[in-house]
């Protein structure tokens, strides 16, 4: 009987499709803290799969503690947390959960915008504390998003998906990735092919939904944040290293932009304390895909994939090419 460590606790759909293949699972189940190196490595010793969130960092030591590791299933569109290269280098494949995370997330970076935007977060925060006296002209105004510019660094499938829904929303639509999209989908976005640099001096937000490489570390930075507009708002529900979280506190501190939606951080799980007395800052705690849809979903391919293996069959989503 083939053996599968989880690394994490996971929805119970996936231990089911698991369990129906007669596989022998072991499961981290510690809801408060993440497994540690030490721990990861001695419970993977003897596995045959591994299945770990994208949460747990899996390096060259804790595949080299598993002799016979088949396969990992990393929970998660992401998988900068494993060192893949090495991975491959011993032909295993490492595997991600992408394209269900696409609409958690683009609603999550919307309503991040939406929020900023008309100052939902500061006026609940209002009205929790010192409350207000009532309806007046200039009480509390925020801006319309109609009309003005996104700017979206990243169009794949999580960009385009923010575009539709934005486009809806009487925004006009400039984006940036590594090659251009097709005449057809352009139109149907209301989208248009610009530069990094165009963005960040035209954009009214920006909004981030690029991978983490080291072409995409700091992409964003001082000298960026003194070029956009200071009434310009910044996105983030991709990954944290793609800002630099210093220089971004000092813009927003220096006025040099209006405000920031954060979802993902540099040293996540750590918060620089200093956002947290911004008011022109809205903190969520990494909740791009963390709905029960999304999760199921992510749930079924890496148990779908560990099933796979086990039977000898190729599985789905293979990031660091291994050829099996």
């Amino acid at each position: 009987m083939s053996k599968v460590l989880i690394a994490g606790r996971i929805p119970e759909h996936a231990m089911n499709i698991l369990k129906d293949a007669g596989l022998d699972i072991d499961v981290f189940d510690d809801s408060q803290n993440l497994i540690t190196k030490d721990e990861l490595s001695k419970r993977v010793a003897d596995k045959d799969f591994l299945i770990t969130p994208l949460s747990t960092k899996v390096d060259s030591d804790v595949i080299d503690a598993a002799p016979n590791l088949k396969l990992i299933a990393n929970y998660g569109a992401g998988f900068n947390n494993i060192d893949t290269e090495y991975a491959k280098s011993k032909g295993i494949p490492v595997t991600n959960t992408p394209k269900v995370s696409t609409t958690s997330t683009a609603e999550v970076a919307c309503a991040l915008m939406i929020s900023l935007a008309h100052r939902v977060v500061e006026g609940d925060q209002l009205m929790r504390t010192k409350g207000f006296t009532g309806w007046a002209p200039l009480f509390f105004l925020g801006h319309e998003l109609a009309g003005k510019t996104l700017g979206i660094i990243g169009m794949g499938q999580i960009g385009q998906a923010v575009a539709k829904r934005m486009h809806a929303f009487d925004m006009k639509i400039l984006y940036n990735q590594r090659h251009q999209l097709d005449p057809a989908t352009e139109e149907k976005l209301g989208a248009k092919f610009a530069s990094v640099d165009d963005i960040v001096k035209n954009a009214d937000v920006i909004t981030l939904h690029a991978p983490a490489t080291p072409e995409t570390h700091h992409l964003l930075g001082a000298k960026q944040f003194k070029e956009m507009k200071d009434s310009a708002m910044l996105i983030n529900a991709a990954r944290g290293p793609l800002i630099d979280e210093a220089a971004l506190l000092e813009a927003l501190k220096n006025h040099e932009i209006a405000g920031a939606g954060l979802d993902v951080y540099e040293a996540e799980p750590k918060v620089d304390d200093g956002f947290k007395s911004l008011k022109n800052v809205i903190l969520t705690p990494h909740i791009g895909n963390a709905t029960v849809e999304a999760r199921d979903a992510m749930a079924e391919i890496v148990a779908k994939n560990t099933v796979a293996m086990d039977k000898g069959d190729k599985p789905d989503y293979i990031v660091n090419g291994v050829e099996l």
